[in-house]
């Protein structure tokens, strides 16, 4: 955004506020998406609160399920038990 723009909103009697669809857009915001407001010098700052790693765990599915080690332990087996066969062999 550049030069100086003004947008108004309204406080509810919760104390709730709807952010203008200008500033949602300047500050990257989306639903459920959290807000800093900071005070500095009689000024009060509004920013994306940055996403923590508490914030983000559980967010992205685990990329496979988890490992059946005893079928991996028993392939494994199997694959050095033909290797040493085949090396046995003249």
């Amino acid at each position: 955004m550049n030069g100086s723009h003004e947008y108004v909103s309204t406080v509810t009697s919760k104390g709730q506020v709807t952010v203008p669809v200008e500033i949602r857009r300047a500050l990257g915001l989306k639903a459920q998406d959290k807000l800093l407001f900071r005070i500095v010098d009689g000024k009060v700052e509004l920013a994306p609160l940055p996403m923590s790693l508490a914030d983000a765990y559980g967010s992205v599915p685990p990329l496979t399920q988890p490992e059946d080690f005893s079928s991996i332990r028993a392939s494994a087996r199997e694959e050095r038990a033909d290797r040493a066969v085949k090396t046995s062999q003249p």
